[in-house]
């Protein structure tokens, strides 16, 4: 019993922490703002890997939810390092910003610290490849928020 009360513990310890999130209010619908955060990352020079849109999700299960949509984009030159140091950072990335309509109908944009996301792993938290996604982040969701 104590063995596998060690290793929930050692599991536990071995996840990172919860990251902080970051929104930015956005100008427009979800599906513009998102469209606009596609036109920036592409612009950027980034690559786009998938757009999931929760609300059609949801509808196609006969529930409902407000907008909301998440882009899934990267760039190799700075995600490949993280992983290269530690594998466990490739559940992390690509990044992830989550476009979405709250009950008043505002869309948000919202997107977790790189940092913080990768805090607990082997990864250099002195990295430049971190400030480079925090300031990819922030440019990114700042243009597309409008």
């Amino acid at each position: 019993m104590n063995l596998i009360k060690s290793a929930v513990l050692a599991c536990a310890m071995a996840t990172p922490a919860m990251a902080e999130v970051e929104q930015v209010k956005g100008s427009g619908s979800v599906a513009e703002v998102t469209d606009a955060l596609v036109a920036a990352v592409e612009g950027a020079g980034a690559t786009v890997f998938s757009r999931v849109d929760h609300a059609a999700g949801a509808a196609t299960v006969g529930e409902t939810l407000n907008d909301s949509q998440v882009l899934i984009f990267g760039n190799p030159a700075l995600g490949t390092p993280a992983i290269q140091q530690d594998p466990l950072a490739g559940l992390y990335l690509p990044l992830k910003v989550l476009v979405y309509a709250d009950g008043d109908g505002q869309t948000w944009l919202a997107y977790e610290d790189p940092a913080d996301m990768l805090e607990g792993l082997e990864v250099d938290q002195g990295s430049e490849f971190i400030g480079k996604m925090q300031g990819a982040l922030k440019a990114l969701t700042a243009q597309a928020g409008g």
